[in-house]
This record gives structure tokens, sequence and C-alpha cells, in this order.
């Protein structure tokens, strides 16, 4: 027997629930925020809004697809044009998609001699508060030693090939393949011995905007 609900593998009309389920999910969070930004209860706002407790509690989980009319009730009791709970559905999301060795080939602030950085992906949403630079680096035998990188953020490293001593702050970490380091990039950091090439690791920074 094929499995059932919506979201099933197999089932042809799978693609419409579960845009229908996303659907569900951003009025209900939206209606939820709305709520919240007007700092009243569940309760408050489903006797504004003549619903019950219940009905209201699965409307903001995105549990049931409410009806134009339950939508109508909703927006008078808000205060909100009724358009206003599907903007987080309208809303265009960015994504990028980088196949294998096209990264942007870049020069961060501080980067040294011999340490290839290239850019895997970035997103131009200028309303975001923080920041995400995901980065594939690699050092060879041309590349310095350099254990005093310092920005803002934190950051996280994965090794995938070769074997390095990596300092951060007093503290030092042998890695090799599938090690990672998390850290407060704020303190000295970097590579302090190279010990097998060629070195390939994945750093993802993130900060806050403006911090750079």
């Amino acid at each position: 027997m094929p499995p059932s609900g919506k979201f099933s593998g197999q089932d042809p009309h799978g693609l419409v629930g579960a845009r229908d389920a996303i659907l569900e999910v951003a009025i209900g969070r939206e209606v939820r925020a709305c709520r919240s930004k007007l700092g009243i209860t569940v309760a408050d706002l489903a006797a504004a809004a003549g619903l019950s407790l219940g009905m209201l509690s699965k409307i903001e989980n995105g549990m049931i697809s409410p009806s134009l009319t339950t939508l109508q009730a909703l927006s008078r009791a808000l205060g909100v044009p009724i358009t206003s709970f599907f903007t987080r559905y309208e809303e265009q999301r960015e994504v990028v998609f980088v196949k294998a060795g096209e990264g942007l080939a870049i020069e961060r602030r501080g980067t040294r001699n011999g340490h290839q950085y290239h850019l895997l992906g970035y997103t131009g949403n200028q309303t975001s508060r923080v920041v995400v630079e995901p980065y594939l680096i690699t050092l060879t035998t041309e590349s310095d030693v350099f254990p005093l990188f310092q920005h803002a953020g934190i950051e996280f490293l994965y090794m995938l090939e070769g074997e390095v001593v990596y300092r951060h702050a007093d503290k030092r970490y042998a890695m090799s393949p599938g090690d990672s380091l998390f850290f407060d990039a704020d303190a000295p950091h970097g590579p302090e011995v190279m010990v097998k090439f060629p070195i390939r690791f994945l750093s993802i920074i993130s900060y806050g905007r403006g911090e750079e």
C-alpha cells in the first residue's frame, strides 16, 4: 500500500499539497507576528475576531487553511489589511547555486600571500541583520603561515583535505579531514603550521551587518 498523506513522495499532487501547507504556515506566522506586535494573547484575539481559541491556535500553527471570512475577521481585529497575511508567502527567497570549481575567487581584507579564497555564496538582501560568507580556502607550499587574522563575528572551519595546526588565541589545534573548529573571530587566529599539502578547508564567517 502506498504511503498516505499529502506529502507522499509518489503523490502526483504532492507539490500542490506542499504549497498549500507552506501558505498555511506563512499565514499562521503572520497572524502570530501581528498579534505579538499588539501585545495581546491568543484568547484576546480569538474573542475580538469571534473565533474559538482552538481554531485560532490551529491557524497560528499552520494546521488549517482559514476561510476568507475568517481572514477578514482577523484583519479587522488586528487592524491590518488582509493582504498582509500573505506577505511571508509572496516574499522572494534568495538561493545561490555554485558548481564545483566555480566559486568566485576574491581577496578578503587581510588576505595573506598564497591564501586562495573562493566565495561559495552571497546574498544581496540588505534587510538581513546578519551576513554569512561561506569560503573554500586553499593553502599550498607558497602560502604564508599567519595565525593573526582578526575580524568581527564568528567563524566555523571544516577540514576537507591535508593537515594543519590552526591557532586561535593562545591555543593550537591539529586539524585533519573531518575536524572542525568554531570560534570567536575577534581573537587572533589562523594557520600556524602547514603539516600536509594540499590543504583545503571550508570557512563560514558570520557577522552583524556593518560590523566588518
